[in-house]
C-alpha cells in the first residue's frame, strides 16, 4: 500500500503489523487518512488530529495601553446622528 497524500485502505489484520509506521505516516501528513477494513467494509479511519483553536476571548489581552488618567466612559461631546 503506498503512502501518498490520499486516503489509503488496510486491513485491520494487517494494520496490526504495521500500525507504528501508519500512525507515524498520518502523524507526518505523509498520509491524510487511513481507513481500516474488514471483510472489505470500513470500520475506522485512523486521521491526524486538528491542532487547538486559539480561544478569541482574551486574544487582544495587552494590545491596547490606555494612558493614565483617560477616562474611558466620559462622552466625546460628538453629536451622533441618532441623537440628533
Amino acid at each position: 500500500m503506498p503512502l501518498r497524500n490520499e486516503d489509503a485502505s488496510i486491513n485491520v489484520t494487517a494494520f496490526k503489523a504495521r500500525c507504528l509506521a501508519l500512525i507515524e505516516a498520518v502523524a507526518q501528513g505523509k498520509a491524510s487518512r487511513v481507513v481500516l477494513t474488514r471483510r472489505g467494509r470500513p470500520v475506522a479511519a485512523l486521521v491526524p488530529i486538528e491542532p487547538a483553536k486559539t480561544p478569541l476571548w482574551g486574544a487582544l489581552r495587552g494590545s491596547v495601553t490606555v494612558l493614565p488618567g483617560t477616562d474611558l466612559t466620559a462622552p466625546t461631546g460628538e453629536a451622533w446622528q441618532a441623537d440628533a
